[in-house]
């Protein structure tokens, strides 16, 4: 059975370790199911995967409405996540989590939650979310923020002009800005 760790730093994250069963012809993990997630896990709808170069770095973003589980199977990443939820327990809290394709582990994301990751080696990161793509719900905040504190474990980042654009925690307008507890 996988183990699930709730985070200390964040309320309703989650890394999982699953098992892994391997022999002489390589190995076979599941890297995710619903029933791992505590109280009560979305239902993941949508499938994606990304291949980032070496230095690259994507984020922050967050999502009003959608939950995200991350996994790495080729590379290393370091996933940068900041609680942005009003009312949180633990908002403003900033977790660095580094997930590489050895130890199989994956990442459970609530919405609310601003998430990155920067690739520390070429990687591969695919993600199951609980929502098909709305761009209505594609927000970001600087990755560089300084209220946010994030070591992303990279000095000169290969970064998308959204990326580079992103407002500042400080200026996120009201109308965007996450609230703990609403499950949409």
């Amino acid at each position: 059975m996988a183990e699930i760790v709730s985070s200390e730093t964040i309320e309703g994250v989650h890394v999982v370790t699953p098992d892994v069963y391997a022999d002489d012809r390589g190995f076979f993990v599941e890297t995710y199911r619903r029933e791992w997630i505590p109280n009560g896990s979305r239902e993941m709808i949508q499938a994606n995967r990304g291949d980032r170069e070496n230095g690259s770095i994507v984020g922050l973003h967050y999502h009003l409405h959608q939950a995200d589980y991350w996994y790495v199977p080729f590379g290393t990443v370091r996933v940068v996540l900041h609680d942005l939820r009003s009312g949180s327990p633990t908002e403003g809290a900033t977790q660095h989590t580094d997930l590489r394709e050895s130890e199989h582990r994956g990442i459970y994301i609530p919405p609310g939650v601003a998430h990155g990751f920067a690739a520390l080696t070429d990687a591969t990161i695919t993600y199951l979310v609980d929502n098909y793509y709305n761009p209505n719900d594609e927000l970001g905040v600087a990755w560089d923020d300084p209220e946010i504190g994030a070591d992303w474990g990279i000095e000169n980042p290969i970064l998308s002009d959204r990326d580079q654009n992103n407002p500042y925690k400080k200026s996120i307008p009201q109308a965007d800005q996450p609230r703990y507890g609403l499950r949409n």
